[in-house]
């Protein structure tokens, strides 16, 4: 079989000017593995050709490696739907990092590749992560009970 056509029509389809400006990573779409295929069939080697199940074998495996893709897609877009909600939770709350570096009121959070950050009232920014402390915020003191466990009117016992 001759590797060398299969590469060079391969080749001239990852330098069309659409394919690009698609993402570094190489990726190779149905239509494309349509054409590998239909490529090594008409180069195979005439006096020992391949099986049919080893065509079935390579769609299928073709098949579950689309999927898997699609599949880390809609993973990628629940996870920043996720964070969207995350963000818009935090406005108004009171926050502390983690290890009580950093607190005070969120008045902004942005979403991030790699998470939430939150703008606070006292213009610090900090990661959302592990150890954050959440609370409502506090709109007036809590009362005071004095510490003293004897009410005015109760006698002691």
């Amino acid at each position: 079989m001759d590797v060398a056509s299969i590469l060079n029509t391969t080749k001239t389809t990852q330098t069309t000017p659409e394919t690009q400006s698609a993402t570094a990573a190489p990726t190779l779409d149905y239509n494309a593995f349509l054409h590998l295929l239909i490529a090594q069939m008409r180069n195979q080697d005439p006096m020992e050709p391949m099986k049919s199940s080893d065509y079935v074998a390579q769609l299928a495996t073709f098949s579950q490696v689309e999927k898997t893709i699609q599949t880390n897609e809609r993973i990628a877009s629940l996870l920043n739907t996720n964070n969207l909600q995350l963000a818009e939770n935090l406005v108004g709350k009171m926050v502390i990092s983690d290890e009580n570096k950093t607190g005070g009121v969120v008045v902004a959070a942005k979403v991030l590749s790699n998470g939430v950050m939150v703008l606070l009232d006292n213009g610090q920014e900090f990661m959302v992560g592990p150890g954050l402390i959440i609370g409502e915020k506090a709109t007036q003191p809590p009362a005071d009970t004095g510490g003293d466990s004897s009410g005015g009117d109760e006698t002691p016992a």
